[in-house]
């Protein structure tokens, strides 16, 4: 289907996201060298909408990991079914089976509870596996990942190992809260997600709202450029651009509508302050 990067670009413009060129290298690389892709980038430039494009091009399931501190291997892999181990171990209370038999009985997969991780190894189809947010984990958790990205597989005691019958795409996602370990990193190409260029902005901005008049496109998407060189606690990602836009269309013919509208765009009164003053002063009653 892909026999090159640039035919990347066409087949997500069909489903409404902008790539460039660098990122589809980096995809296609991904593709053909069957490695994980570990994103990094400030929080709301698109990072995490990456692997549900590749969901949706490559017609499969999206396994989704929500990384957080404290996360462990029975949230993050698997978990046994304790009630229903221990009303195994009741009915098999009076038989004759032996207590090894009774261990090999409860310990089977039909007790097992599949977590992300090991829903994408154990599954005969490929799926994509996105592990958002890897630098929420704590440290230790990443020596978990480390099996699971070197040779896809993933070592249960009672069970033994299991590898995957289908390599999962693996797509990691980190918003650089933490730096991410050298073991971690090695196992996966890399990419940088960047704030988009003016151009891309605007073409974000069209693909969205097509019937949004060009001239008031580019306006939202020069404004944005220079709300996000301002002091702010947190500027604001793409998400945040298109919000405002379809704020912006709901007050036609107001010039100040773009004001009105910071509350799609802004997510803090000391943001919509600095924001108001350097930017909007002319609108502030």
């Amino acid at each position: 289907m892909v026999d090159h990067p640039r035919d990347f670009i066409p087949l997500i413009d069909e489903l409404g996201y902008v790539i460039e060129e660098d990122l589809a290298t980096v995809l296609y690389l991904m593709m053909k060298l069957e490695k994980p892709l570990l994103l990094e980038g400030n929080p709301g430039v698109g990072k995490t909408q990456i692997a549900y494009l590749l969901s949706d091009l490559l017609n499969c399931e999206l396994i989704r990991l929500q990384c957080y501190e404290g996360l462990d291997v029975n949230n993050a892999i698997y978990e046994w079914n304790y009630q229903k181990q221990l009303l195994a171990i009741k009915i098999h209370e009076g038989g004759d089976k032996s207590a090894s038999e009774k261990e090999r009985l409860i310990f089977g997969e039909e007790y097992l509870l599949r977590r992300p991780l090991l829903r994408a190894i154990s599954s005969t189809k490929t799926q994509v596996l996105l592990i958002d947010e890897i630098d929420r984990a704590d440290e230790e958790f990443e020596a978990f990942l480390l099996e699971v990205l070197s040779d896809f597989q993933i070592s249960i005691p009672e069970l033994g190992t299991i590898r995957a019958q289908q390599k999962p795409i693996v797509v990691l996602t980190s918003n650089r809260t933490r730096e991410l370990s050298d073991a971690l990193k090695r196992r996966c190409l890399y990419h940088w997600v960047d704030y988009p260029s003016m151009e891309k902005e605007l073409k974000i901005i069209k693909k969205h709202l097509p019937n949004l008049e060009r001239q008031l496109a580019e306006q939202i998407a020069t404004y944005v450029q220079r709300i996000r060189k301002l002091q702010l606690d947190k500027l604001p990602g793409i998400a945040e651009t298109i919000d405002w836009a379809r704020g912006i269309a709901l007050f036609p013919n107001d010039e100040a509508a773009m004001y009105k509208s910071l509350a799609c765009l802004l997510k803090s009164e000391s943001d919509r302050q600095v924001v108001a003053e350097a930017i909007f002063s002319e609108n502030v009653p």
